[in-house]
């Protein structure tokens, strides 16, 4: 019986969606670098299998604030967008461009619903 529920609570975990809220600070002589680097992630990620969103935001009032909300299917799916080619490009080309180290916390989407 544990076995059973154990099994049934981690099958329920492995499928829930999984949404990141990343904050970055940019140096200011790199904020259009790095914009466009981000561009190219953000246009390689939502194509990964799994993924339901990459949104990619910058604050009006500090242009070197960007937001990013990342939403996956699964954590599987969220896991594996950090191991594909093009976020290891963007992660080592963007690193010296930081003000300050980014900061991403995973959230569970309550809604929608996974389907």
């Amino acid at each position: 019986m544990a076995i059973s529920v154990f099994l049934s609570i981690f099958t329920q975990k492995s499928r829930t969606m999984v949404a990141t809220v990343v904050h970055v600070f940019v140096k200011p002589e790199f904020v259009e670098a790095f914009i466009s680097a981000t561009r190219e992630n953000h246009e390689n990620s939502v194509k990964e299998t799994g993924n339901l969103r990459f949104d990619i935001l910058q604050e009006p009032g500090n242009p070197t604030k960007f937001v990013f909300y990342e939403a996956y299917a699964t954590e599987e799916a969220a896991a594996k967008h950090k191991e594909t080619a093009h976020y290891m490009k963007w992660r080592d080309t963007v690193a010296p461009w930081m003000a300050q180290p980014r900061e991403g916390v995973k959230h569970t989407l309550l809604f929608p619903e996974n389907k």
